[in-house]
């Protein structure tokens, strides 16, 4: 293809070069006359592994260029990538001054190409989900032309580390692309039929959102692993080694295990472990931060449960499971409980089914931790879902169980359901449904190894 790239800074001049070493050829934007002649010398406007050579050789080779004439470099590409800086500003936003000069840019060049043929705008920066809506609507004011129509738009976020980002580009964790154009979401992605990776076609805000997923949980391993060490090192233990056997585990530890958004978590183990590290660090007078926090962001999440059942405005309620998690009857720290404690306190009328919970057979702790926190819980119980179903407004599902779903599938309109745990799709698709963190609107991933 004939591909423009936009902004020759770090993804800029990384996407330049291996572009071209795939076999595209491609023209460099850039409002700096030094980055450009920079390129048009055949050197790298960044210090990173390999680019170097990368842009030598393509130069020579004559697949790469750069210009400061952004309509020049559109008019003669059928695909323009937009990778140019997206900084933080002082209050933490990100500064995207330059991404709408861009569209500006664009807009003023695709008003000389509307009757020239299709163009595809694909945007690597990190932005903010809602940024290719607004980049989108300055294209179609500036260029008199239709979205979707004369242009599309398309969220294509890199993965690239500086060090490795020639490495990283072409080996990437997979190939993420957010747009509701199909045919030009199939055009980006034959941008990368030399590399075996995975390639993700989804909406356009999952995309944009990703790299900030990516990051904070990038830092938040990091500060993890670091509070661990410190624990380590204060006890005279190898932390490393720690670390190191705690990632052979990738059942759990590495793996997307626990990495599902849904309700609070709860049970003996959780609560009791993290307590006793947060014990262990009080002791050797060290701030752990981020073990600190996790209990309490545990808390918010209970009350965000709490406040989307009174949010729904029922008062007749109806709880499918009350174990911490499902396939057990075990009731200690179960979230359920402390949402239901609280609604109780607040006149609301529950009623509770949970095949695997026989208050008469409880026993030990789970039989002490009940008497103390609910003893009238029998009163609540029902040995029949259809009865909790026909008594209910609101019915809330804190476990996964095929019954559940079961139930639910025939549920009258009348009755809303609350989904804490991500019910099957044709549960989610109900215009009665509400979930704690996703809607009923089902835009699945579409996903696909091979797009030609």
């Amino acid at each position: 293809m004939k591909i423009s790239v936009f902004g020759l800074g770090y993804v800029g001049c990384v996407s330049l070069g291996c572009l071209a070493k795939n076999g595209h050829t491609v023209i460099g934007v850039d409002t700096d006359p030094e980055k450009v002649m920079q390129i048009n010398k055949g050197i790298a406007t960044i210090i990173e592994k390999g680019i170097d050579v990368i842009i030598k050789e393509q130069y020579l080779k004559g697949n790469i260029s750069a210009t400061v004439d952004s309509k020049y470099a559109v008019l003669n590409s059928e695909l323009s990538i937009i990778s140019v800086g997206t900084p933080s500003t002082p209050t933490g936003h990100l500064n995207l001054e330059h991404i709408f000069n861009v569209a500006q840019e664009m807009g003023e060049a695709l008003k000389c190409k509307l009757n020239l043929g299709f163009h595809v705008i694909a945007i690597r920066s990190t932005v903010l989900p809602g940024t290719i809506e607004r980049f989108s609507h300055v294209i179609e004011i500036v260029s008199g032309g239709k979205r979707n129509q004369d242009f599309a738009v398309v969220s294509n976020p890199e993965f690239l580390r500086e060090g490795s980002a020639v490495q990283d580009y072409f080996h990437p964790p997979m190939i993420l692309i957010g747009a509701e154009h199909e045919a030009s979401a199939r055009q980006v992605a034959q941008l990368y039929n030399n590399l075996i990776a995975e390639i993700v076609i989804t909406e356009i805000k999952e995309a944009e959102i990703i790299k900030y997923v990516n990051n904070a949980f990038h830092a938040l391993k990091i500060s993890f692993a670091n509070e661990i060490g410190n624990i380590c090192t204060a006890l005279g233990i190898d932390s490393v080694n720690v670390m190191n056997i705690f990632c052979k585990d990738k059942q759990l530890n590495i793996s997307d295990n626990y990495l599902k958004p849904g309700f609070a978590y709860g049970g003996s183990c959780l609560p009791k472990d993290l307590k006793g590290l947060q014990t262990i660090a009080h002791d050797n007078y060290l701030k752990t931060p981020l073990i600190d926090s996790i209990e309490y962001s545990n808390d918010v999440q209970i009350k965000r449960g709490m406040e989307k059942i009174i949010a729904q405005g029922k008062h007749k309620l109806g709880f499918l499971g009350i174990s911490f998690k499902a396939g057990t009857d075990d009731l200690r720290n179960s979230p359920a409980i402390t949402i239901i404690e609280g609604l109780l306190g607040k006149g609301y009328k529950i009623l509770i089914y949970d095949q695997h919970v026989n208050v008469s057979n409880l026993k030990g702790t789970n039989r002490d931790f009940m008497r103390e926190r609910m003893p009238h819980l029998h009163q609540l119980m029902v040995d029949d879902i259809n009865q909790l179903v026909e008594a209910s407004e609101l019915i809330i599902v804190n476990n996964k169980e095929d019954e559940y779903s079961s139930a639910l599938a025939s549920l009258s309109s009348e009755i809303k359901i609350l989904d804490m745990v991500h019910l099957d799709a044709i549960i989610r698709k109900s215009s009665n449904y509400t979930g704690i963190n996703w809607t009923n609107n089902i835009n699945e991933c579409h996903l696909a190894e091979n797009i030609s």
